[in-house]
């Protein structure tokens, strides 16, 4: 059976597991990272149905296992498990990708979203993908690109103040999701990015831009 592991940056992780609790595990990470999305937990898939037209459940799917380092997050998903047949097969673990509690080279594939970005030590999470993957196999990161074109990077920051916070403030989290700018701001462009997998380690990287070069995707193989 092949196995998959997907870091959102809220992390959800399939493997040959079939159970479906809850482990808590040590955490070293961001603390208001953290503390955010511990924060806007109760109301993440619903901001999520809105902002990706309903994608993010589909990607859901995929799992077996699920990885976080947000314990709020992973209680709403838990709570939701019964209820939610595509759910039945997911073990919850708490953990954190700076050091995931899996061993080397343990998945045929990974995904990262929205996650990347957000890490306090990005080529410490790469490493780590790198590690748990099997050799020959592939990790796909999508998030915001950081385009160097300027009407690109404009339009990204027009939609983040006039959609994304708007949407959120609907949820009292307005202040919460402003941060999504200077991220951005902070994160690598797409040659930056395949600069960085090479680094680690892996053998190829190529970086997509998506829609319209409002979003992009890292594809490397170990």
């Amino acid at each position: 059976m092949a196995t998959m592991l997907l870091l959102p940056f809220r992390t959800l992780i399939p493997s040959s597991s079939s159970s479906s609790n809850f482990r808590p595990a040590p955490l070293r990470c961001s603390n208001d990272r953290q503390a955010l999305f511990n924060r806007i937990a109760p109301v993440y898939d619903n901001l999520n149905d809105l902002l990706s037209l309903g994608q993010h459940r589909i990607w859901k799917r995929m799992t077996v296992t699920g990885l976080d380092f947000s314990k709020e997050q992973l209680l709403v998903a838990s709570s939701k498990q019964h209820s939610k047949n595509c759910f039945s097969n997911i073990e919850w673990i708490e953990g954190d990708a700076l050091d995931l509690p899996f061993s080397n080279g343990s998945f045929d594939a990974i995904t990262m979203g929205y996650g990347l970005r957000n890490v306090v030590d990005r080529p410490k999470a790469m490493q780590e993908i790198l590690r748990v993957l099997k050799a020959g196999s592939r990790v796909a990161i999508l998030d915001f690109n950081k385009s160097e074109e300027l009407l690109t990077s404009t339009i990204m920051e027009w939609m983040i103040d006039n959609v994304v916070v708007p949407v959120a403030s609907a949820y009292g989290l307005s202040e919460d999701y402003k941060y999504l700018k200077t991220s951005i701001r902070g994160f690598l462009t797409g040659k930056e990015l395949e600069k960085l997998a090479l680094e680690v380690g892996f053998s190829s990287a190529r970086h997509y831009e998506l829609s319209g070069g409002l979003m992009g995707c890292l594809v490397a193989m170990r």
